[in-house]
Formats: C-alpha cells, structure tokens, sequence
C-alpha cells in the first residue's frame, strides 16, 4: 500500500495537480451561463472528469516529450519524469489513458462534444513541440486553456455562442501573459539550449511588456464577456477584481523576480476562484 501510495503521489507531482485551479472555474463559468444558473450534478461531474482528464494528458505528454531538456534545467532535474520516479513508457501509458478518458468523458456529453474531442487533444499536445521551433508556445499554451470556457458551454448548450469566445479568448491572453512571467525563470536556459521563448529572444524587460500587453487584452475581452452575456453588477465587479489582481501580480514580478512563483500560483490561482464566485453571485442576487 506504501509503494502504491507513493506512485500515485510521484504522478501528482508530475502533472502538478493543484493547478487544474487554472481551467476549472472558467470551465464552470461558461456553464453556469450557458444554464443561466445551476447545470445539474451530472454536468458537474462529465466536466471535473473532461477537465481532469485533458489536463493530465497534456502535462503527461509535455513532460513525456521534454524530459530530455528538463534534464539539462536545474528548475526541472527533480520532476519524477527525470529522476527515474517514473519510467517513460508508464509517463506515455498514463497520457494515453487519460486521453482516451478524454474523448469517453466527451461520448457521455453530447455529439458536439464527442466530435471536438480529438482536435482539442491535438491542440492541447502541440505545446511541447512550438518551444522547439517558435516562441509563439506561449500563445499555444493559452489556447490550451482558453479553450476550457468552450468545452463548458458546448457540455451545456452545444452551440459555441460569442459571449463564450470573448471569455476564452481573455483566458488565452492570461494565461499566456502569466506564462511569459513564469518563463523568466528558464531565460538563460533556454538560451543555452537554443529553445524558442519570448524571454530568451526579446529579454526580459520587452517579456514584461508584452505580459503587461496580454493582460490589458485580458480585461478587454473579459469585459466584453460580461456584457455580451447580459451579466450584471457583479460581472463587472469580477473584471474589476480581476484587474487589481493582475496589476498586483505584476508589482510583485517587477519588484522581485525570485517571487515570480507567488504571482503566478497564489494570484493567478485565486483570480479564477474569485472570478467564478462572482459570476455565481451575480445569477443569485
């Protein structure tokens, strides 16, 4: 029991399962208004398990596909894909599996859903291979997770209405603004290994910038969200919330590059939180 204990507490830290705090809520944002309010336990449980599922797959087959540079980065060289914790034919059979999870997880959804599920796979997997050969990965990794605000509506309503394009879209520039933050850290890395990262080809400064650019398109499309939606008071209270955070993100960045981890774990993670409870109030009241 010990063994099986620690296997599973080696695959929790190699797809860092805490930070399915990213997609989850904005999973559940589109859903509850796509239902304009409560969508029933079942979609509450298709979407855990669509969200849980698609996630490790692309964090299984990123850290299947990297494990040779995460080798050669002090930052990496203790993931259990590195360190011998777990073999890479268990790392590429357990992103399998939860692909295949996937596209079951999409079958007991709808057909909209079902049809949708392998080009997401594909698009979420594609990370691993732009940092080799372009810096746009950064965007891609957005894409990834902008297109969790789609799946939700699509479980619910199975239509793609614009409202949900505006948030996704403001999912993708936050999440590749914060990505662009936390990349800083492997700056001289992927120099020395020739990847494709904005912070390696344009410094860290222009990073910045262009972080700080991504999350004004953020607010931009968040706003937009909420007023295509028809939200109310607390809609926009969510856009607001969701500024203070950024810009405190940013300060503490700007400041101090060694709290990078802080401003892109406890800030990015508590935005969606408090995000969601929002939008939640605002069908409440």
């Amino acid at each position: 029991m010990e063994k099986i204990l620690k296997k599973i507490n080696d695959f929790n830290e190699l797809v860092m399962f805490k930070h399915s705090i990213f997609s989850l809520p904005f999973i559940f944002i589109a859903m509850v208004v796509a239902a304009s309010g409560w969508f029933g336990f079942e979609l509450l449980l298709l979407g855990v398990l669509a969200a849980l599922t698609a996630r490790n797959f692309a964090m299984g087959f990123n850290r299947y596909m990297d494990r040779d540079i995460d080798a050669l980065n002090p930052r990496t060289i203790n993931r259990p894909s590195v360190d011998g914790r777990i073999a890479p034919n268990q790392v590429l059979a357990f992103t399998l599996l939860n692909g295949f999870g996937f596209i079951i997880v999409a079958f007991f959804v709808n057909d909209l859903a079902l049809y949708l599920s392998v080009p997401i796979l594909l698009i979420i997997g594609s990370y691993s291979y732009f940092k080799r050969f372009s810096f746009l990965a950064h965007i891609i990794l957005g894409v990834s997770l902008g297109l969790a605000p789609i799946a939700g509506v699509v479980a619910v309503s199975e239509t793609i209405p614009l409202w949900s394009i505006y948030l996704s879209i403001g999912v993708l520039f936050w999440v590749a603004g914060f990505d662009l933050l936390y990349s800083l850290q492997d700056i001289e890395v992927d120099k020395k290994l020739g990847l494709h990262s904005i912070p390696s080809q344009f410094g860290a400064k222009n990073t910045m910038l262009f972080s700080k650019i991504m999350h004004i398109l953020t607010v931009i499309f968040w706003l937009s969200f909420v007023e295509e939606a028809n939200l109310g008071i607390f809609g926009y209270f969510a856009v607001l919330v969701s500024i203070a955070m950024l810009t405190t993100e940013h300060i503490i960045v700007h400041k101090d590059f060694t709290k990078i981890d802080k401003a892109f774990f406890t800030i990015n993670g508590y935005l969606g939180i408090v995000f969601f409870i929002l939008i939640v109030i605002d069908y409440i009241v």
